[in-house]
């Protein structure tokens, strides 16, 4: 139940940074955010709805790639960060670009709580995100290393969106700098915090059962 909840309370805090990265988008978003943005500006819908249906199309691919990487977790995330981002904007209590120094703030705040987010879920072991299966996917059939699938992929992705006019500034080509490490430092956290939870609950119970035998 805990991993359940981790889960998805990681899954509404990159909702969240990735709502409050938008709002200041003009300060450049990571590729996939660009893909996402550069869709709803030519063809409509929302942003969600285009993070949901590329998701889709990578947890697909990934089916025939490789189905190791694919499980219900994958699923969840795929279908559910999109609409949570919407569901940000909608309520319209996120602060709003003002075109100053406070906006890289926000957009630091964006990165960062998505990059909690991001090692929350994954601790959780519930699976993948399916950008991250598809690139895992894609380093195992190409021989590649994931660093390098992950830049092969991630650069293409932004060359379409920056066609489909995403925007791309400086702020884009050091998001991964920025978010890698605090995913790392979250994901490292939340695994150990996880284990010692579930240890102290296994003692737990293994003194329950001495004292009734």
């Amino acid at each position: 139940m805990l991993r359940i909840f981790l889960f998805f309370f990681g899954l509404v805090c990159f909702g969240l940074g990735g709502a409050l990265a938008v709002k200041v988008k003009y300060l450049g978003l990571h590729p996939w955010d660009v893909l996402n943005v550069g869709l709803y500006q030519r063809y409509g819908l929302s942003i969600g709805s285009w993070s949901v249906i590329c998701g889709m199309v990578l947890v697909i691919v990934s089916l025939f790639v490789d189905r190791r990487y694919i499980n219900v977790g994958t699923f969840l995330n795929a279908l559910l960060i999109g609409p949570i981002l919407d569901f940000f904007l909608w309520l319209d209590i996120l602060p709003n670009a003002t075109n100053t120094w406070t906006d890289y703030l926000i957009l630091l705040s964006g990165i960062i709580i998505t990059g909690i987010g991001g090692g929350m879920y994954v601790a959780a072991g519930i699976g993948a995100g399916p950008r991250d299966g598809f690139m895992l996917s894609i380093s195992d059939k190409t021989g590649l290393s994931v660093s390098k699938a992950r830049i092969l992929v991630e650069s293409l992705v932004l060359i379409i969106g920056y066609f489909l006019g995403g925007p791309v500034f400086v702020v884009t080509f050091v998001y991964t700098f920025i978010q890698s490490p605090v995913f790392q430092q979250s994901l490292k956290y939340f695994r150990k915090w996880l284990g010692a939870l579930e240890r102290k609950h296994i003692r737990e119970e293994t003194g329950h059962l001495e004292s009734c035998g």
